[in-house]
């Protein structure tokens, strides 16, 4: 699937619900397996956070991507609220690893949570990766996410 692919039929709607994933461009990368490393990109979502910009739901860093459920703010529109994130969080990644370079590929997967979708349904998904990924065995053994609903 291509860049162009993902972005067909993207409509942003401010105070929508949506869920985000977005990949690093080295996919064999494991970047965010180093703690400190993901914790730039938590600073990131949480300044999103801070600035009204987005409403954070629930969110998990795995070692190559992460998975984000977020109401959009009435300030930016979706892309523009990725780009910022995905920039800020590659500068300050980049600056922890001394290296230079693209961090994040170039597009990104939205989903639009529809009315009769079950929002908390999605949060567990969503925190649940890391053991689906056999990363741990609890949720609370893994550090990297966080819901609304604790």
């Amino acid at each position: 699937m291509s860049y162009d692919d993902l972005r067909k039929g993207r409509y942003s709607e401010q105070r929508r619900t949506y869920f985000v994933t977005t990949v690093l461009a080295e996919g064999e990368r494991r970047y965010f397996a180093d703690f400190f490393c993901a914790r730039c990109v938590v600073a990131e979502m949480r300044a999103l956070h801070d600035d009204e910009v987005v409403f954070s739901l629930a969110w998990v860093v795995m070692p190559d991507h992460v998975h984000w459920l977020f109401q959009l703010g009435e300030q930016k529109d979706l892309s523009a609220v990725v780009k910022r994130f995905k920039a800020c969080s590659a500068r300050r990644v980049n600056g922890y690893l001394n290296r230079q370079g693209a961090l994040w590929q170039k597009a990104f997967y939205d989903h639009a949570i529809r009315k009769d979708e079950d929002t908390q349904g999605v949060a567990r998904y969503i925190v649940a990766n890391p053991l689906r990924a056999g990363l741990a065995e609890k949720i609370g053994d893994y550090p990297l996410w966080d819901a609304i609903w604790l």
